[in-house]
């Protein structure tokens, strides 16, 4: 296995998860499907798990390496302003599509049994979410936004400390490595895991629920792919002079995680490891890609929710106003970090249906093909989350271009595809 190529290793899990799901759905192998949610259930957990060392460790390490960056905040203020400038235009992409495809027009389903989901978004989540009641609560709940404040605040008292906290940064140091290397053996499991995750999917779901809800589905897809291969490819080409090419060869084993694991948080190491590799200074990548996990959600915080509003005032009969879809691109920009400490696009969705006063149970139409959809809104997101840092360094005159145009000749776990070398095992230090 280890001559051959990752991304192929995780293609191959794909495709058998594909065969295992429809020959479970097919057959009513209940013991089957059982087994592949149990599968992919394990590895998710397992990536999780290691999400909080991971985190704190890499952030209050790269804080403290503060020292020897010059322009930290520059590059944080032009981090945020990416954010918001892709956002803007993928919730642009996602109202136009609504527009244009009227996903609700025709659909008939119950909506008197249509219910509210139990998580839902409001604008104290920010304030909520962000900033703990203790800091062993924010580890035991797994809140990566919880856990970026504590890291942020715990570094920079380090970096202030000066001496006497070096005993504290070296111990963080051995942690980040020991947790990396952890890492990196679950992450060896994506195959196993991609066809454990796609497999239940296509067992539990196959096509039928897609039937009367099509038109939304090609919509969803049909954005997040307008706004990963031309809004990306012309933002690299117009805003950093860079190949997009090169980009997606680089970024390609994230992306491919993502599409599978529908965790941006999950797929966070191998993000950053990706755009180390793609250039990126690992001082900035250390601080970029955690936050963007954390708030940068182009798929499921900007195109879906903009769609699937406009669905659900269709559904519902509600006619909405240019004052509606300004709303909604003000809640894309800017409700993601509002709700980063809660989890899931349902939650950003609800808000944004609260901010328009739609009915929240419209989202309990769209719970069951939820995961169908989740699998390319995290793609995209995760595909965001590479391209800012890498154009913002591109833009700084910090990026490698040599290693960028280099890029995809070694994967994001951290080898040569042929031959495999040990060395390469090794993790990456902060």
């Amino acid at each position: 296995m280890r001559k051959i190529p990752f991304s192929v290793q995780i293609l191959l899990g794909l495709v058998l998860g594909v065969a295992l799901g429809f020959l479970a759905r097919a057959n009513d192998l209940s013991w089957l499907a059982s087994t592949l949610d149990t599968v992919g259930g394990l590895f998710v957990q397992l990536l999780k798990l290691a999400v909080p060392p991971l985190v704190f460790t890499a952030i209050v390490v790269s804080v403290v390496s503060l020292r020897g960056v010059t322009n930290a905040a520059r590059l944080a203020l032009k981090t945020l302003l990416w954010f918001g400038v892709t956002a803007l235009i993928a919730v642009s992409v996602g109202i136009g599509l609504g527009l244009l495809t009227d996903p609700g027009r025709g659909v008939t389903l119950d909506t008197a049994a249509a219910t509210a989901p139990k998580k839902t978004g409001s604008w104290t989540d920010f304030l909520t979410g962000i900033v703990p009641t203790n800091p062993v609560g924010a580890f035991v709940e797994g809140n990566v936004l919880q856990i970026v404040f504590l890291a942020l605040v715990v570094g920079a008292a380090a970096l202030l400390v000066g001496k006497a906290a070096e005993p504290f940064v070296e111990l963080n140091r051995a942690l980040l490595e020991i947790v990396q290397k952890a890492l990196w053996w679950v992450i060896r499991l994506a195959p196993i895991g991609t066809l454990g995750l796609i497999g239940n999917a296509v067992a539990s779901y196959g096509w039928d629920l897609l039937a009367p809800l099509a038109r939304f589905t090609t919509a969803v897809y049909v954005g997040c792919a307008i706004v990963l291969f031309v809004v990306y490819p012309l933002l690299l080409v117009g805003a950093a002079r860079l190949n997009p090419l090169r980009f997606f060869a680089g970024a390609w084993p994230a992306i491919e995680l993502a599409f599978v694991s529908r965790s941006s948080v999950g797929t966070m190491p191998v993000t950053q490891r990706s755009v180390e590799r793609l250039g990126v200074p690992r001082e900035y990548a250390s601080f970029a890609v955690p936050f963007g996990a954390t708030t940068k959600m182009d798929g499921c915080a900007a195109i879906y929710p903009a769609l699937a509003a406009i669905f659900v005032a269709q559904v519902f009969g509600v006619d909405l106003g240019v004052t509606d879809y300004l709303l909604i691109a003000f809640v894309s920009v800017v409700g993601s970090a509002a709700t980063a400490g809660l989890t899931g696009a349902i939650v950003m969705l609800t808000l944004t249906l609260s901010t328009l006063g739609l009915p929240l149970a419209g989202a309990g139409l769209l719970l069951a093909i939820d995961p169908i959809l989740d699998m390319i809104r995290t793609a995209t997101n995760v595909a965001g989350q590479a391209l800012v840092p890498t154009i913002v360094a591109a833009r700084e005159g910090t990026l490698d271009r040599t290693a960028y145009d280099s890029a995809g000749r070694r994967d994001a776990v951290g080898r040569e595809p042929l031959p495999a070398r040990d060395e390469d095992l090794a993790p990456v230090p902060a």
